[in-house]
């Protein structure tokens, strides 16, 4: 399984841009009391459970709990030039934001498109 971080503090929120320079990061925004949120989030998860499983996360993934963490989503916004949103997903590169998406947009499929489709279980 891929591991999905949790960003906690502005401090790793600097050091996870800093690393989108070596790899892509999807940064996920996440309303721990939103039902829209939850949807997504379970699909981020399934997503990077599958790409884990299949040996090809083609990005590195960060969570932020909006609510509990909020000067790290606000980080999140000023430095990407992004306005927030929940859920939110931004895929990072190079220290820059290459898209982002939010709300229902956030579906297995949608990721499948954007960072590419893991490939089917070679265990079976």
């Amino acid at each position: 399984m891929t591991a999905i971080r949790q960003l906690t503090t502005v401090e790793q929120w600097q050091e996870t841009l800093r690393r989108s320079g070596d790899r892509p990061v999807l940064v996920f925004k996440h309303s721990t009391r939103c039902p829209i949120s939850a949807g997504a989030h379970e699909a981020l998860t399934q997503y990077a459970e599958d790409a884990g499983r299949a040996g090809q996360a083609p990005c590195e993934f960060a969570i932020v709990h909006v609510i509990e963490d909020r000067p790290v989503s606000n980080a999140i916004a000023e430095a990407t030039g992004i306005r927030h949103e929940s859920p939110q997903a931004i895929l990072l590169k190079d220290g820059r934001p290459v898209w982002h998406a939010s709300h229902w947009t956030i579906t297995y499929d949608f990721l499948s498109e954007k960072l590419g489709k893991p490939a089917e279980n070679p265990a079976g």
